[in-house]
């Protein structure tokens, strides 16, 4: 089979997307030597991540043929591709980022589109009105235009049905694992050298993802003035203005010398963090999966997360949860971690137990099925 994927992610961006798009691709390169899959882009990028792709054997990289007089790459990932699409006898093509190009469905190649969240129809005040109309435009034609749909949780797909009325039939739920490198045994030395080279504090609870209003970090910053004062607070990601109001509220509170902010980390440097982390919190209001967490309970480490969206499905029965305005249910969570050996070595453990079920392996399969359900409509 010819898998032809959307890949303008897997090299334009170095987290969210593009990791979900290169952990797809990798996944089926290495466990499926027997398909040949071409990665289209409309324009390459500096990316040593997407450079590992191209040593499969069995992976390409494709890029606008100029030669046939194609415009701008933009108008050909968002149609002109179909005509290269045919050419090269694919089989099946992958939107991997949430859009197909248009027209697809008259070409007779089967699509499917991976759809990780619908966050800007339920919370649409956090967009860009420009933004919510691209983005409107283009999941909306992806769903009903696609064959099949791919949901990253089972929350995504009760949006899907939700705001664009399509039938559930037509939704495979696929989870995905994190990436490999936080299930790996982490040496001491790695850990130490981590420590040093960030000049880390012994106690730390950790925040990993972009600092947004939406994914709310200021609730576990507003609990350190309540929890053993030696606790300090690790935030690691790309900073957008909400983070203006998170320092003036450290100021305010004069909490300068318990929360640092790391808005350039490297991949390596992350499974250290989260071994050397007390807890990992994580009180967004509302994401399509929560690849933190899994990256946090395949590290070990004890995690508190947000109610009302798709967290618990990534965090399982045993991790913490809380409304993300609570403030006093993150202090007692928090501390309730702190000051209880027992329960932090059971949430440890368990959670370790549940990760079992995002398994490489398993997630492969349930792609293919799902590819083999586009091509026999």
């Amino acid at each position: 089979m010819i898998i032809g994927f959307d890949a303008k992610r897997a090299t334009a961006n170095f987290t969210g997307l593009g990791n979900y798009s290169r952990y797809i691709i990798d996944s089926l390169a290495c466990q499926c030597p027997e398909h040949s899959l071409r990665m289209y882009i409309p324009k390459i990028y500096d990316n040593a991540a997407y450079d590992k792709l191209l040593t499969h054997s069995n992976v390409i990289s494709c890029k606008p043929d100029t030669r046939r007089g194609l415009i701008a790459p933009a108008l050909w990932r968002i149609g002109g591709i179909n005509s290269q699409l045919k050419r090269d006898s694919i089989d099946i093509f992958h939107g991997l980022s949430n859009e197909i190009p248009f027209g697809i469905e008259r070409s007779g190649i089967a699509s499917v589109v991976t759809i990780h969240d619908l966050i800007f129809l339920r919370y649409p005040k956090f967009y860009k009105p420009i933004d919510r109309v691209i983005y409107n435009t283009k999941f909306h034609y992806a769903c009903n235009h696609a064959r099949r749909i791919i949901a990253v949780s089972d929350c995504t797909k009760r949006d899907i049905v939700k705001f664009y009325n399509i039938n559930p039939d037509k939704i495979d739920v696929i989870h995905q694992n994190c990436h490999p490198i936080f299930s790996q045994k982490l040496p001491l030395h790695d850990v130490n050298r981590v420590k040093m080279a960030y000049n880390l504090p012994d106690k730390f609870m950790l925040y990993v993802g972009t600092i947004e209003t939406r994914k709310n970090a200021l609730l576990a910053i507003k609990a350190l003035p309540h929890i053993d004062p030696s606790m300090h607070m690790i935030i690691i990601g790309r900073k957008t203005p909400y983070i203006n109001e998170l320092y003036s509220y450290i100021n305010n509170n004069k909490l300068n010398n318990r929360v640092r902010f790391i808005h350039d980390m490297d991949l390596t440097d992350l499974p250290a963090m989260y071994h050397m982390a007390r807890i990992f919190v994580f009180p967004s209001r509302y994401e399509g999966f929560g690849i933190p967490i899994l990256e946090a309970l395949t590290s070990g480490t004890p995690v508190i997360a947000a109610t009302g969206s798709c967290l618990e499905e990534a965090g399982g029965p045993s991790s913490i949860y809380i409304d993300p305005d609570d403030t006093k249910g993150m202090i007692d969570a928090i501390n309730a971690i702190l000051t209880n050996e027992s329960l932090r070595y059971r949430m440890k453990n368990d959670g370790l137990s549940y990760i079992q079920r995002f398994d490489n392996t398993q997630m492969v399969q349930s792609l293919l099925n799902t590819y083999d359900k586009a091509r026999n409509q």
